[in-house]
């Protein structure tokens, strides 16, 4: 059996310096992401039903910025196409074959939309 190699995250969150002008505040900010204008972000819009028992879904890659920016905009698109669906991973996924309909939605949105796949 193979030894597991630590990495720095298993040495929960410490950094070590052995410098004098070394200033660990400034190591432990948490950075968090701005979420760019609209017109700054290229979505892709995906057609799936891989890995899904043969139910077809439509999803939304690409997204750039808060978690929570990303789950309202999820919420919206569910609402509007009248479907279920989930945000994971950074994606937008969406029960049904609605890649057209929400393509439209996210351009009126100001998003630039890219489809992708057949």
């Amino acid at each position: 059996m193979a030894k597991k190699k630590l990495g720095l995250e298993d040495l929960g969150g410490m950094v070590f310096s052995t410098g004098s002008d070394f200033d660990a505040g400034e190591y432990n900010k948490e950075t968090e992401d701005e979420t760019p204008p609209n017109k700054h972000q290229l979505l892709e819009a995906h057609f799936s039903n891989k890995g899904r028992g043969g139910k077809t879904v439509t999803v939304i890659k690409g997204f750039q910025g808060k978690a929570e920016d990303l789950i309202e905009l999820g919420k919206q698109l569910k609402k509007k196409c009248g479907v279920g669906g989930s945000v994971k991973d950074g994606e937008i996924i969406i029960q049904g074959d609605f890649r057209e309909k929400l393509i439209q939605l996210l351009q009126d949105e100001g998003y630039r939309v890219k489809r992708v796949g057949g």
